[in-house]
């Protein structure tokens, strides 16, 4: 039988992979990851990011040496570089078909297509799957055959559309008589511009993935939707970094799920349900980077919001990544950003929209330094989250409804326990002023005034958005 090449990317996993399973079903298989560390910092990705990508390919290789699959390394410095590498593998270890999972984001399907072509013209099979949702692009539309630019209606056609056969786990790689061909050495990452997160933290690979989405599912799952605001709580899945990378499928989440709700997705317990709805947002993000493709080039998805003027403000842009803004929950969020790689959800509303409302600062120098940070650092869900946020998105914020640090910090952190935690120049104050700390308690403490009036930005941020003509 001829050999398969599986060319694996932001799906580092063995079981219920669609690639590796279809690689499988047809022969021998050796599989090959390209890294292309220049791009990927070039797209904004940070230290964090790519230190947890390498040490899940090292994961995935060791599964792979386990079923006999030798993993091919390759550095390639950008994305054009592929399909030259790709083919010279193809053709010194005589592969019948190349299989990999699409990724969605505007370079990313340019590089999957540049590839395909490149195998066309060569005579040589490549196979892409739809691995990374539900629904490929194209297949969920509105009644007029347009992509969705809201997520009510997705989420409904979704639910109401999704079968069986698209959530069925695909078929787990056997044990392969063993290839004259050995796995190449894993090359260590390059001198990067910041020093990785502690590896404690986000334990790379399919077991801690697995391990994580049991633990939510079974102590936290069914109080998802009353706990999962709360910063102090340990009340959401943690699952984003994994996601991100491939090292769990939305078909394990979602099959876990049905095991767990009596066989339902929509109906049910409310906090099963509540995040299914999150991974399905993930799904429309993915849609919305095809769909509608200037997403991709940082463009608003709101075309008259193209009008904003935004502010220069290189002073509050610094003080709000260092947590300097006075404000304790959006101090607290940023610091727990930088100390873990992640953020609480509800906090990346609050920050995303301190900085693009109360700041009237572009959306897109957040959305990056996000990036730069993030351990589940994903373009599609991070740029409809900020554009949600600036009200320059998809099923955008209303531009009037601009969050009140304040009242989200008393109502989401009532006793300033996450203030505390992340701000400890704070611990000793009374419960009810670390959300607003009076002056006159901070005479031996070292924190900021706030930076901006609450009332005076939010009536700045509503005359910006009202001056703009649609």
């Amino acid at each position: 039988m001829k050999r398969q090449l599986v060319w694996l990317r932001s799906d580092l996993r063995i079981d219920d992979n669609s690639a590796l399973a279809a690689a499988a079903a047809k022969g021998p298989v050796i599989a090959v990851f390209l890294r292309s560390i220049p791009q990927w910092q070039e797209h904004g990705h940070g230290a964090n990011k790519l230190d947890f990508w390498a040490r899940g390919v090292a994961t995935v290789k060791t599964a792979l040496n386990g079923l006999n699959i030798p993993l091919l390394h390759r550095d390639i410095g950008r994305y054009d570089q592929a399909p030259e590498a790709l083919l010279d593998i193809a053709r010194e270890y005589d592969i019948e078909q190349l299989h990999f999972n699409y990724e969605y984001a505007l370079n990313e399907r340019h590089r999957d297509q540049a590839v395909q072509d490149a195998f066309k013209q060569a005579g040589i099979a490549a196979h892409g799957c739809h691995d990374a949702m539900a629904f490929a692009p194209g297949s969920l539309l509105t009644g007029k055959g347009d992509y969705y630019g809201v997520f009510t209606p997705f989420s409904k056609a979704w639910h109401k559309q999704v079968t069986a056969d698209q959530l069925a786990l695909r078929e787990s790689p056997p044990v392969q008589t063993e290839l004259d061909i050995k796995s190449d050495p894993l090359p260590a990452l390059p001198t990067l511009d910041s020093t990785p997160i502690e590896e404690r933290l986000w334990p790379a690979g399919e077991r801690p993935a697995a391990d994580n989405l049991a633990r939510f599912l079974r102590f936290r799952g069914r109080h998802y939707k009353d706990q999962r605001d709360l910063p102090k709580v340990r009340g959401t899945s943690e699952l984003s970094p994994y996601l991100a990378l491939g090292m769990i499928s939305h078909r394990q989440c979602l099959q876990a799920v049905i095991s767990e709700n009596g066989g339902h997705l929509a109906d049910g317990d409310i906090g099963l349900t509540t995040w299914v709805n999150e991974l399905v947002w993930r799904e429309f993000y993915q849609h919305v980077a095809v769909g509608f493709p200037e997403v991709c080039r940082y463009q608003p998805f709101q075309e008259h919001t193209k009008q904003l003027k935004w502010r220069d403000d290189d002073e509050g842009f610094q003080a709000w990544c260092e947590g300097r803004t006075g404000y304790p929950i959006v101090d607290a969020a940023m610091r727990q950003l930088v100390a873990t790689g992640w953020m609480h959800n509800r906090l990346r509303m609050v920050t995303a929209m301190f900085l693009s409302k109360h700041l009237l600062i572009d959306w897109r120098r957040g959305e990056a330094f996000f990036m730069r940070h993030l351990v589940d650092g994903e373009f599609c869900a991070n740029n409809g989250g900020w554009q949600w946020a600036a009200s320059t998105g998809t099923d955008a914020a209303p531009y009037f409804r601009i969050f009140n640090p304040t009242t989200q910090s008393t109502r989401f952190d009532a006793d300033g326990e996450f203030i505390a935690h992340w701000l400890p120049e704070l611990a000793d104050l009374p419960a009810k002023a670390r959300h607003t700390p009076p002056q006159d308690l901070l005479t031996d403490v070292q924190y900021p005034a706030p930076i901006v009036d609450h009332k005076a930005a939010r009536q700045r941020a509503l005359d910006t958005f009202k001056s703009l003509t649609k």
